[in-house]
């Protein structure tokens, strides 16, 4: 078989299926690859069924590494319905180290809704919109700011049509216990995961739960909290299972709001940048957002940086060296929960 993608797992039968998703891709040394991406299915008994996905883009590892380590934690006799574990989903980015795959430059989470006889990124987002997520309850799909860039650690959904999916996807948002959290207004047509996970009608979480290419033990517990919250509230385990200590009860969530371009401040010639404010800093229109250096052009002072906006301070870019057109820092602005 030369194209499309095969998949090992039986969603009916009982117990527990590891295996791997292949997907047939010829390269220069070895004609009949295949590029294998880890899978376990889990059931037992009826009940609610949940997908989780991390490695949607492959430098984000907070999700790659907790989803791992509960694809080796958890049993199928703890929980009631199904749990769909996929650590890896862009497989060969995760290796690579890369937001995209170094194969076909696919960007997973920009590929929806996929197509069953392209690239390999593209055969991987057809299979994910219309095979695994419509047989799902809810999907969590873990991302966080990557190599290039630190976020402020929140959940997110995209809004529905559907008022009851919509209202369910509010109230299991707020269970997972963040701090902050988007409503996402990309259009039904949006070609991220959340996007695909409306058009097949389940309901679509995710969030930012980390950056910088790296974990910390603050990110992995919060990233462990929220996926042990999401497990508890669906009704599939009765107690948390990746948490090292029980989950603190969750405070008040504030609801954020990103949909303007004004919101971020972009380089418009390479450069050097300095931030000023910090993740999570609530600043005004006119505050000093960074400064920008030209290390090229020594004589000539650092350029002040200044929002546009008022807002809290939601992601800034790490790598300081920049290019015309990289996002330096945004504000997100708070709205009403």
């Amino acid at each position: 078989m030369h194209s499309g993608l095969v998949n090992p797992i039986d969603f009916s039968q009982e117990g527990r299926q590891a295996g791997h998703l292949t997907i047939p891709y010829s390269i220069d040394r070895s004609p009949y690859y295949q590029i294998r991406i880890p899978i376990l299915h889990l059931r037992n008994g009826e009940g609610p069924s949940l997908l989780l996905v991390a490695g949607n883009h492959g430098d984000e590892y907070e999700g790659e590494l907790q989803l791992g380590r509960l694809m080796r934690l958890l049993k199928a006799d703890e929980i009631r319905g199904a749990v769909t574990i996929l650590p890896m989903a862009n497989l060969p980015a995760v290796m690579a180290a890369k937001r995209s795959s170094p194969f076909d430059g696919g960007n997973l989470n920009r590929a929806f809704p996929g197509d069953p006889t392209g690239s390999p990124t593209a055969r991987m987002a057809h299979f994910l919109e219309h095979e695994l997520f419509p047989r799902h309850d809810a999907v969590l799909d873990l991302h966080s700011g990557g190599t290039s860039m630190a976020h402020l650690p929140c959940t997110l959904i995209e809004r529905q049509a559907d008022a009851i999916r919509f209202e369910r996807s509010i109230s299991l948002m707020r269970a997972m216990g963040a701090s902050h959290a988007f409503i996402a207004d990309n259009g039904p047509a949006a070609p991220t995961s959340m996007g695909a996970a409306g058009r097949a009608k389940t309901i679509g979480l995710s969030g930012e739960f980390g950056g910088g290419g790296t974990v910390t033990p603050e990110t992995m517990a919060f990233t462990a909290a929220a996926i042990d919250r999401l497990l508890i509230a669906l009704g599939i385990v009765e107690r948390p299972i990746l948490s090292r200590a029980p989950p603190a009860e969750p405070g008040p969530l504030q609801l954020l709001s990103l949909s303007r371009h004004s919101q971020g401040i972009y380089a418009d010639r390479r450069g050097w940048f300095e931030p000023a404010a910090a993740l999570g800093a609530t600043v005004s229109a006119g505050d000093l957002a960074g400064w920008y250096h030209d290390l090229e052009c020594l004589q000539q002072p650092e350029e002040e940086l200044r929002f546009a906006e008022s807002g809290i301070v939601i992601s800034h870019r790490l790598h300081c060296d920049s290019q015309a057109g990289d996002c330096l820092i945004q504000v997100a602005e708070p709205i009403a929960s």
